[in-house]
């Protein structure tokens, strides 16, 4: 068969389910998060790492919940904006909703997203 139809038939990556997956020598690796496994033996089961995958957590690795209260561990400038939330602005009631900015809260009047690595739970 070509290597295309042979690429179409790859899996998706067990920890991120990308399908960016290239073969290196007898393993599989994730071009996205540089997860790597054996080729040969099965795939690390999705399921085990799906509750993992809904878990949002800080810069320090605690897990965030809706209602925390946060700090910046960074100074942030809003894009489209002049504004810049200056580091150790303490953001209280977050909400967590998953995706890339995981975390929607309000500061200084303005609803925004925030990105989880960019804070640390208070």
């Amino acid at each position: 068969m070509s290597v295309k139809g042979d690429m179409d038939d790859a899996p998706s990556c067990p920890k991120c389910s990308q399908g960016n997956v290239y073969p290196d020598g007898d393993n599989l690796v994730c071009a996205d998060c540089g997860a790597e496994w054996s080729a040969s033996a099965p795939a690390p089961v999705a399921d085990d790492a799906g509750p993992a995958d809904d878990v949002v957590r800080d810069a320090n690795g605690v897990e965030l919940v809706s209602g925390d209260a946060v700090v910046l561990i960074k100074s942030l400038k809003l894009k489209g904006s002049a504004t810049t939330l200056k580091q150790g602005t303490k953001i209280t009631g977050i909400r967590v909703v998953g995706g890339d900015h995981a975390l929607d809260c309000r500061v200084d009047n303005m609803n925004i997203m925030l990105k989880a690595e960019f804070v640390r739970k208070v």
